[in-house]
Formats: C-alpha cells, structure tokens, sequence
C-alpha cells in the first residue's frame, strides 16, 4: 500500500522516476535522508514566525507549503514501494502501540511523554 490512495498517481510517481532511471539512487539512506530534508524545508516555512502569526503565515506560504508536502508523499511513495511496506498495516499497529503508551485516561490534552 501506499501513501497515495489513487493508484493511477501512485503509477505516475513511480513510472516519473523510471523514466529517469532514478531507482538506482533510490535507497533506504538516500530516501530516508531526502525525506528529512525535505521536512527541515517544510519546517523552515515557520521557523522564525511567532505563534500568533502562524495562521497568517500558513495563507501566505501555502503554495510552498504544498510543493514541500509533494515532495515527502514523492519520496516516501518510492521508500514504501521500494521496500514493499504496508502503510496500512504499519500505521494501525503503530497507533496501537501509541494507544497502549498513551491511554486517554492519562493524556488526554497533555504533550506530556509517555514516561513522564
């Protein structure tokens, strides 16, 4: 499974990077770091707005915002491919796994980690 639900996209990122016989520089580090890369810009959108400007900020850069968003479903579309993994499968066993570290009882509307 991917993390684009329209397999015909999904076939386009895919078919993209084949196209340009990329998938020979296509492994686990090289995607796992561009990946990091490609949130660090995400990140740096805001990284010296104040709080109370980020609602603003979010209007004003949203085209850039969306072009970093591209780029990590991009790359993790080839990580998920690449490495046969199961989204779907994955995310539920890792919300159980939170919903057992993070019960609602004891965190709910706390930022709290689970071992404080």
């Amino acid at each position: 499974m991917s993390i684009l639900n329209d397999s015909s996209l999904r076939q386009a990122v895919l078919d993209f990077r084949s196209a340009r016989d990329w998938e020979q520089f296509h492994t686990l580090r090289t995607l796992s770091t561009a990946l990091a890369v490609e949130a660090a810009e995400l990140a740096e959108i805001t990284q010296w707005t104040p709080d109370s400007d980020l609602p603003k900020r979010s209007v004003e850069a949203r085209d850039k915002i969306e072009e970093e968003v591209a780029d990590l479903c991009i790359l993790l579309t080839y990580l998920v491919h690449d490495l046969a993994i199961d989204v779907d499968d994955v995310v539920r066993r890792k919300l159980a796994a939170n919903g057992a570290k993070y019960p609602v009882e004891r965190f709910k509307g706390s930022s709290r980690k689970y071992n404080e």
